[in-house]
């Protein structure tokens, strides 16, 4: 029922972390980021470059959708409810549901988990759903990654559902609903490579640098 709103261009929502009920919203406005033009600040262009934060695909999605869960400072009620966690970690069980995350690392070789993003895939469709940071530019990092992996996949779409000040800070671009569907519908098919595998080249380009050298070198002519 889920990848079927989401092929329809609407998504749930809760009114608090404990409602039992869910709604389903089509937004009159939707805000997407096209793929080719995320703005990338020169600081967190500098803390890509420099690798500040361990990234992975996939390795703790629980701990991601309950980190964006959490109470915020202004926002004190969560629309990712219970039922919606229990929801969404059944679709990423199913393969639908991903997961990006930040780990920040001690000198013992310790990890934290600082930061992520979470969404849904489909067709070559990325719906970002919601992201956390508890580090410095975090979540940003997560953000970089996940359009690096969707560019290397060959993804068309990814989907920010509302817009914000924040959002069109990054490149994020405001649609009528109609628009929006016009572009999910020409983003129909699956891309030619899978996430996971658009993962492992993307971190095996730095076995004669790094990594986040490489991506950040593939954002400069397009932010």
């Amino acid at each position: 029922m889920l990848l079927l709103a989401y092929r329809s261009g609407i998504f749930p929502m809760s009114d608090r972390r404990d409602d039992p009920e869910i709604f389903w919203v089509e937004p009159r406005e939707r805000a997407i980021f096209p793929l080719d033009g995320l703005r990338i600040s020169k600081s967190l262009r500098k803390t890509v470059r420099q690798d500040r934060y361990h990234v992975t695909l996939n390795r703790d999605f629980r701990s991601v959708i309950r980190a964006c869960a959490e109470p915020r400072p202004g926002h004190p009620e969560s629309w990712i409810s219970e039922r919606i966690i229990a929801s969404y970690r059944q679709l990423h069980s199913a393969g639908s549901a991903h997961s990006i995350e930040c780990w920040k690392r001690d000198s013992t070789g310790h990890e934290e988990l600082v930061g992520g993003l979470y969404g849904v895939a489909f067709n070559s469709v990325f719906c970002g759903e919601s992201m956390f940071s508890r580090a410095d530019n975090a979540s940003k990092v997560a953000l970089v990654w996940l359009v690096a992996l969707l560019r290397k996949a060959q993804y068309k779409l990814l989907d920010c559902q509302f817009m914000t000040d924040h959002l069109a800070t990054l490149g994020a671009v405001a649609m009528t609903q109609a628009e929006y569907l016009d572009l999910l519908e020409a983003a129909d098919g699956q891309p030619p490579m899978s996430l996971q595998s658009a993962f492992e080249v993307l971190a095996s380009s730095g076995a004669h640098s790094s990594p986040g050298k490489a991506i950040a070198q593939s954002f400069t002519q397009t932010s």
